[in-house]
């Protein structure tokens, strides 16, 4: 029974998780009584768990973490600043006249937003806030508009700077830049296909995306554009300062990051909206969510060492490796699995998991380099979908409270299933050609 210890330690705290029980602690706190539980018998070395000072310091002194706290104050000070409200109405006013303008401009702003902002949260919110009244007063359909906001929330995840590639970058050892490179033609493809589903739906069913009627002339149009100027080219050249920097090797990822939070500083005060409590309300954001990040970190590592202490390492390792089908076999089964997970357990959550267990069989089964982040991209397009898989989706959560009570939850979850399938066609994809992700990787 006691080599089966290992096994009852990731049922435990599966468990622990399900009944609600924050997830670094359920880690923690699950690692911590079958450590002893091991000891107890005998079948636990005890060095392994004079490992975890040295590994809790690891995680404090690591450089590539600090990415972290940056781009979120970075992301956090422009959706403060009010980006997102300006980049939404200056699309609705461009591309409202014709059906299905207004979903086309939540996509594109999605995508500027999580080009410069990174945060699913925020921007679900403010796109939610902010569009869905005006889709709804529009005609739209519930379900699109709903559908249209989460799916368009949801590139902040694959598109760099992207807070999960840094936490999957550092989690699997490999560099946050390459993560970035690989990711950015994923993410793109992914955000014309929503713009083309969009489309495609507005057109054969005009009733669900009518256009917006508008006075147009010359001048208007003449203002429009440069309206649309103004608020675009900030941001950007913001986002290609952060990224051209990394990928042409200028700066590290933390340096970069460091640099898209100045940037943001001097952005809000261009628009002349800082404000004490602007960078107040942000440094506070920035605290609680890179405390949860650190949290997670020292939870998962306490997990890992027991995990490995126990030889849950070496079973789960050898299962995986001689999985029917070789690299395929493991593909389907790290595919199927974090997919499954993502209908109960937040995507960070999942990373802290199952890349463990993931990563070493990859490396077995002889994937490295460009290989690796090619499997890490594909493992990020798939914790994406996490966010939007009923019925703890959480992007479906941030929505639901910010949604009119006129409009149920199961609209919600209705309205996103055509962009779940359009997000594991996308992973389809990128799976049958790894050249998505390796094109830009030296």
């Amino acid at each position: 029974m006691l080599e089966w210890l290992w096994l009852a330690l990731f049922v435990v705290t599966f468990i622990l998780i399900f009944l609600g029980y924050p997830v670094a602690f359920s880690l923690g706190g699950a690692a911590v009584f079958f450590g002893g539980l091991g000891i107890h018998c005998g079948f636990f070395p005890p060095a392994y768990l004079e490992l975890f000072p040295e590994r809790v310091f690891g995680v404090m002194s690591n450089q590539v973490l600090l990415a972290v706290p940056f781009f979120i104050f970075m992301g956090t000070l422009l959706q403060r600043s009010g980006l997102a409200e300006d980049l939404l109405l200056t699309m609705a006013q461009l591309f409202g006249r014709r059906p299905g303008g207004l979903a086309l401009s939540v996509v594109l702003v999605g995508s500027l937003l999580a080009a410069a902002t990174g945060i699913v949260g925020a921007s679900v919110v403010s796109m939610g806030l902010i569009s869905l009244p005006i889709m709804l007063r529009c005609g739209y359909a519930p379900t699109l508009a709903t559908g249209t906001i989460c799916a368009s929330g949801t590139l902040g995840q694959i598109i760099p700077p992207s807070i999960v590639l840094v936490v999957l970058a550092d989690q699997m050892g490999e560099s946050v830049g390459d993560l970035f490179r690989g990711a950015l033609l994923p993410g793109l493809l992914l955000a014309s296909l929503l713009a083309i589903t969009v489309m495609l739906i507005a057109h054969f069913n005009p009733s669900s995306a009518p256009p917006v009627s508008r006075e147009d002339s010359p001048a208007s149009r003449s203002h429009l554009f440069r309206q649309t100027l103004q608020v675009m080219i900030p941001p950007l050249l913001l986002v290609l300062i952060v990224l051209g920097s990394i990928f042409a090797g200028i700066a590290t990822p933390t340096e970069a990051g460091a640099l898209g939070a100045v940037g943001a500083f001097v952005l809000a005060g261009l628009r002349g909206r800082m404000s004490r409590a602007a960078v107040r309300s942000t440094a506070e954001e920035t605290l609680r969510l890179s405390t949860m990040v650190m949290f997670l970190l020292i939870g998962s590592t306490a997990f890992t060492l027991v995990f490995r202490g126990l030889g849950g390492d070496r079973e789960i390792e050898q299962v995986l490796t001689n999985l029917p089908g070789g690299l395929m076999g493991l593909l389907i089964a790290a595919n199927v699995a974090v997919f499954l997970l993502g209908f109960f357990i937040d995507f960070f959550e999942i990373a802290f998991i199952v890349l463990p267990l993931f990563v070493p069989a990859a490396r077995s089964l002889g994937l490295e380099g460009p290989e690796m982040v090619w499997f890490g991209v594909m493992l990020a397009m798939n914790l994406q979908t996490s966010f939007l898989t009923p019925p703890f989706g959480f992007s479906l959560f941030y929505l639901r409270g910010v949604t009119p009570k006129s409009i149920p939850t199961s609209q919600i979850y209705r309205g996103v299933l055509p962009f779940i399938g359009v997000q594991l066609l996308t992973l389809g994809l990128v799976i049958a050609f790894p050249e998505l992700v390796t094109a830009l990787i030296d």
